[in-house]
């Protein structure tokens, strides 16, 4: 990660507990390396046990990434990110969607018709999928 990445994505972590007086201990690795950690694992789609030897132990990176989700770090430090995407593309920070589509899904024969629902529109015994979706470039998690 570049020095300008990073400055973006430090000031979006939590200030660690030991260092406000809170207790606990000072964290083993760098949170830089366990933020470049958490990016390869999730860019490249490999297992946390599969990281190449030059980040820190598998099973630390994996302790902290849970810790952040768990407590929705993980999201809202996305949607900020998102927001600053949509705001260098032009648009407004939290746009709205922009396409929608939807399809008939036909019910297999096991399931009764009491719940199996018909679509007139196209005649057919199932229910109507609706499916939203933003076209800018970090809405695989945005809402």
């Amino acid at each position: 990660m570049a020095d300008a990445q990073w400055a973006v994505v430090r000031g979006g972590l939590p200030v660690p507990a030991w260092l406000e007086g809170r207790g606990g201990q000072p964290e083993g690795y760098c949170r830089r390396q366990v933020s470049d950690a958490i990016f390869y694992v999730m860019g490249n789609g490999i297992t946390w046990r599969s990281m190449p030897a030059g980040f820190p132990a598998w099973d630390r990176v994996y302790a902290c990434f849970r810790r952040w989700r768990e407590q929705g770090l993980a999201r809202e430090f996305h949607s900020r990110l998102c927001g600053r995407v949509r705001l260098a593309e032009g648009g407004a920070q939290w746009s709205r969607p922009r396409l929608i589509d939807s399809q008939s899904v036909k019910a297999a024969a096991s399931v009764p018709a009491a719940t199996r629902g018909y679509d007139g529109g196209e005649k057919v015994n199932g229910q109507r999928q609706h499916v939203i979706t933003d076209t800018s470039a970090c809405s695989w998690w945005c809402s």
